[in-house]
């Protein structure tokens, strides 16, 4: 399987910004999904997390913010970004967890990621 990320740029805090997950080579609509984020200096941080029939789950620090979404017909993972913040500035990925129904709130079971897609903003 594979996973491209697109949508990534610079923005202004209180902007927005889309980013998509192309997902191809295995069957995406049974597959738990999720974006994770990293820093320069610091981990990696799940930021959002979907499950095959559309439960969400959200770090508090993006609650409010962002949302997930999924398109298991087009085979393709979303995250709608507002209300961005400097602290926001991250490498964002795309992460394809276990098959299950509800998806374990664990990241070490999410264990294929796409390249990355860099979102930065400004102040």
């Amino acid at each position: 399987g594979r996973l491209v990320e697109s949508g990534g740029g610079s923005v202004q805090a209180g902007g927005s910004l889309r980013l998509s997950c192309a997902a191809s080579g295995f069957t995406f609509s049974t597959y738990c999904m999720a974006w994770f984020r990293q820093a320069p200096g610091k981990g990696r941080e799940r930021v959002a997390l979907i499950e095959r029939l559309g439960g969400t789950d959200y770090a508090d620090s993006v609650k409010d913010r962002f949302i997930i979404s999924r398109d298991n017909a087009k085979g393709t993972l979303y995250l709608q970004m507002n209300t961005v913040k400097p602290e926001d500035t991250a490498m964002y990925y795309c992460a394809r967890g276990r098959m299950d129904w509800i998806c374990p709130r664990n990241p070490d079971t999410f264990n294929k990621w796409g390249q990355g897609t860099q979102v930065t903003v400004s102040s």
